[in-house]
């Protein structure tokens, strides 16, 4: 049984750097509000400081309940205040490192409040923009240290990495599947995995199930999935499945494989559209290429063991015209 959620925030004032402000941004109660127009979810995910913060613990815990949404996740904010602008838990300043390291145990201590599985870490500064400007020793080397002490701080808790190639850095120090099962491996904690956004391993050059697979093989270190869609080129976060619908349909087909029970969440920018309605459609879409998976699937599990290019793309045109 698929369990579907979104990240609270996708549905207020979505900006980027051309534009401030696309919409009126409603506060985190009215946000909880338009969510519960969303067909299909029972889960949040909250961005930490902007939705949630020690103050504010029980009024949040309290609107998620009266909605019967689960708090699927906490993502705390290392990448959007400026304190953060040259690293956060892998900075080359060791009081930002510090500074980062306390800000993600308050984080930590608000998920247990929260009756939360999962601090979803997108550490988006980790990284570097120019040649000669990053110690690739060094700051790989905090990174894993510091996300190892956090592991073993909150054993009860997953720790879900979520990779990207770029976006604010040019370079992530977590960019692709591969270098994120690397930390988790190096930091040899059983509760420190990954998330896959499907946009970040678009954008990565991934077919992302082949990323699911790896994750199997490093030890089942899938702990989070976040659905959205893009031309490749950029992290555009637009409707889930609207653009790459085939690998969609594999990638759900994967999942089961995978024997993944974990949540499906919706993670994308309506920057023009209506938030509700962009986010419904993209649930939608994974709903209808399930149910196409699931009608296909013993055709797509013969037609993987041949191996026959013609006949994948038969199935491929069956699959999508009849």
């Amino acid at each position: 049984m698929r369990k579907y959620s979104a990240i609270l925030g996708n549905l207020g004032n979505t900006c980027d750097r051309f534009c401030g402000s696309y919409k009126e941004n409603p506060s985190s109660i009215e946000m909880l509000k338009q969510a519960g127009k969303l067909d299909g979810i029972s889960g949040i995910e909250l961005v930490g400081t902007w939705d949630i913060r020690p103050d504010n613990v029980q009024k949040m815990k309290t609107a998620l309940d009266n909605l019967n949404f689960k708090c699927v996740s906490i993502i705390p904010d290392l990448f959007a205040d400026k304190i953060w602008r040259f690293g956060s838990i892998s900075a080359k300043d060791s009081e930002v490192r510090q500074k980062a390291m306390e800000y993600l145990r308050t984080m930590c201590g608000v998920a247990e409040k929260m009756d939360c599985d999962i601090i979803n870490l997108w550490p988006g500064q980790d990284g570097y923009d120019y040649l000669f400007q990053g110690n690739y020793l060094d700051e790989r080397n905090w990174l894993v240290e510091n996300i190892a002490k956090l592991a073993g701080e909150f054993p009860h808790l997953k720790f879900a990495l979520e990779y990207k190639p770029k976006e604010p850095r040019t370079h992530s120090y977590m960019a692709r599947m591969a270098d994120t099962l690397l930390v988790c491996l190096q930091t040899g904690m059983d509760n420190v995995g990954v998330t896959i956004d499907t946009g970040h391993a678009f954008m990565a050059g991934e077919n992302v199930s082949e990323s699911i697979i790896l994750a199997k093989q490093a030890g089942n270190k899938l702990f989070h999935m976040h659905f959205n869609d893009n031309y490749k080129a950029w992290d555009d976060d637009m409707i889930a499945g609207s653009i790459h619908s085939l690998e969609y349909i594999e990638m759900l087909y994967w999942l089961d494989k995978y024997g993944y029970d974990g949540w499906l969440s919706m993670d994308q920018y309506p920057y023009r559209e209506d938030a509700v309605g962009a986010i419904s459609e993209s649930i939608n879409w994974l709903k209808a290429f399930d149910k196409i998976m699931v009608t296909n699937r013993d055709k797509i599990t013969d037609t993987i063991a041949e191996g026959d290019a013609v006949k994948t793309s038969a199935l491929m045109r069956s699959i999508l015209i009849g």
